[in-house]
């Protein structure tokens, strides 16, 4: 039962988007820890997770098998892997939950929101981290979303829970009578508060909109580094150049030239020549090698016809772009004819990509996106947020949906355009409140121009980061559990 709860929350993802779900599915989940044993509400915690992941993430088994051809046996096992790990999670929140509430429908309210949230954010960063899914990304286009600017993705997740959980309480809990229907209407209450934080304008206009153009090559992945498309892809993304005389900024997507930068100088020299006659900055993605280090850097590079400006992607996908694993393991690999060199991490903090008309670029390479904090240390500098991606990775699966909604809320966040270019979509621009301004067709070669607004000022979030929410929770939670420690050594000495 919990396992098919779970697959079906994905609906309140991208690209569903059935929001209501996710109370809807909550509800009996959170009754069961209340009700259950602690070693009980683990197993319904972990069959919810499991059925998450495992409809949320199927996409893995495209990346790793049809495009990364890894033998079958060996995708199904890291996809498998994976949806067990984030289980875990969700079982380490049902053991919990029961356990400090020992029954207690009051104690539910405070304990089931903070200890999820509290889950929700050491997944994102425990051993490199995997944030995908987390309950706030499918308010994105519920009232909900006003407090991003404030409490960041976690707050809107700790808010949903204790929504769900005030609604359960008020209508199951065996509470007094007089208290269900103040409860009721605490659950309503964060509704009606981010409703009226929507129209809240957090950052300001730094000056004139930037004509900006969104180059999509669409080139599939299987193909991308083909000996006889090489040609071909510099051709498609030079020529987007000329026909967008009028752009201040045309960017192109992650390793959007599949070559090392040392080899193509003389194409990097033929581009600068391009954007000095036109006054144009150019952004795309390649790889860089450094010959003296040996290191290996998926980078995005800015040109404006005079400088060279280079961002070093600093959070990078295991198993995609390092592999965590032994010597004799990565012989296997290589034997295997399956990728097993490792990319190199930029510096946790690099300089801002500057335009020639004043404009700081604050650069996300793929999923870097998704983990919100590491992205504040642009701010409040950065005007404009750039996020270049390949997420042809995942085919014709959710996983780009997904990818989207993520950089939606990173928007709203910190109040800034998004400028979203990826190899077959989707790619976009967002605006500061989170809307789309247009989209490419996916796996389509195509282009969107739009004026993006630059904006300046830091929004609550941008300023604290995650630290109200997640101080709170583990406030909650460290207090709970003192006092099942207390109540538990005075049980013992009677």
């Amino acid at each position: 039962m919990f396992f098919v709860s779970g697959a079906l929350l994905m609906l309140s993802f991208a690209p569903v988007g059935w929001y209501l779900l996710t109370p809807l599915l909550l509800l009996p989940l959170l009754y069961g820890f209340l009700v259950s044993t602690p070693r009980t509400a683990a197993a319904y915690g972990f069959w919810f997770g499991a059925g998450l992941f495992f409809a949320g993430t199927y996409w893995l088994y495209i990346s790793i098998h049809v495009f990364g051809q890894a033998p079958l046996i060996l995708a199904i096992f890291l996809m498998l892997a994976l949806v067990v790990i984030m289980g875990l999670y969700y079982a380490a929140a049902g053991w919990l939950t029961a356990r400090l509430c020992d029954g207690n429908a009051l104690r539910l309210l405070l304990v089931a929101p903070s200890v999820w949230v509290a889950i929700e954010w050491i997944r994102g960063w425990f051993l490199s981290g995997f944030p995908w899914m987390s309950l706030g990304y499918g308010q994105i286009d519920t009232p909900l979303a006003g407090f991003a600017p404030v409490l960041g993705v976690y707050g809107i997740s700790l808010l949903v829970l204790f929504s769900t959980t005030a609604l359960l309480v008020a209508v199951a809990g065996n509470i007094r009578q007089q208290l269900r229907w103040p409860l009721a209407v605490a659950a309503l209450l964060p509704l009606l508060a981010g409703y009226l934080l929507q129209n809240v304008k957090w950052t300001e206009e730094a000056g004139p909109a930037v004509r900006t153009t969104i180059v999509q090559g669409g080139v599939s992945q299987d193909r991308k580094w083909l000996p006889e498309q090489f040609r071909p892809t510099l051709a498609l993304y030079r020529n987007s150049l000329t026909r967008h005389p009028d752009s201040q900024l045309i960017v192109w997507p992650e390793v959007a030239i599949p070559s090392y930068i040392h080899l193509v100088e003389d194409y990097i020299a033929t581009l600068q020549g391009d954007l000095t006659s036109r006054d144009q900055s150019l952004l795309f993605g390649i790889l860089e090698a450094d010959d003296e280090t040996r290191r290996v850097y998926n980078s995005a590079v800015l040109l404006d016809g005079v400088d060279r400006q280079i961002y070093r992607k600093r959070h990078l996908v295991p198993f995609g772009e390092y592999f965590p694993v032994p010597d004799f393991v990565r012989e296997w690999m290589r034997l295997m004819s399956l990728p097993n060199s490792d990319i190199s991490s930029g510096e946790p903090v690099q300089p801002l990509l500057r335009t020639p008309d004043g404009q700081k670029l604050s650069i996300a390479i793929c999923y870097e996106d998704a983990y919100a904090a590491e992205q504040l240390y642009a701010l409040p500098d950065a005007t404009i947020l750039i996020n270049v991606s390949n997420d042809a990775w995942f085919g014709d699966s959710i996983a780009p949906h997904q990818h989207l909604e993520i950089a939606r809320m990173r928007a709203v966040e910190v109040g800034r355009p998004v400028v979203r270019a990826t190899n077959t979509g989707i790619s976009t621009f967002i605006s500061a409140d989170g809307t789309l301004g247009g989209t490419v067709r996916q796996f389509a070669a195509d282009a969107l121009t739009a004026d993006v607004v630059p904006r300046h000022g830091l929004t609550p979030y941008a300023r604290f980061g995650n630290a109200p929410s997640i101080v709170l929770v583990l406030i909650v939670v460290a207090g709970f559990a003192w006092r099942a420690y207390k109540e538990h050594e005075n049980q013992s000495i009677d």
